[in-house]
């Protein structure tokens, strides 16, 4: 018992870590990629790699205008900052 319990939390623990927040917004209403990208780039950002999360949120792996690693997930239809993981 003791030990399903343990599988039970770890399993609960990597879920809530990998996990990023969730975006309920129709399709329909998301900005474009392209003005996203080029909004969140004149804002001083480079973008290695830009997706769509699990979560239908925008997420971007890249730097800020500092040179920091960054992890950004954005609202796709506000392009407003949800979460960041550096």
């Amino acid at each position: 018992m003791k030990r399903i319990l343990l599988t039970l939390a770890a399993t609960i623990a990597t879920t809530t870590v990998f996990a990023g927040p969730s975006c309920h917004v129709p399709e329909d209403k998301w900005m474009k990629e392209a003005d996203f990208k080029a909004r969140i780039e004149a804002q001083g950002y480079r973008i290695k790699t830009f997706k769509v999360s699990k979560g239908q949120c925008y997420e971007i792996y890249g730097f800020d205008k500092n040179g920091k690693k960054v992890e950004i997930y954005f609202d796709p239809a506000t392009g407003a900052e949800l979460e960041r993981k550096s």
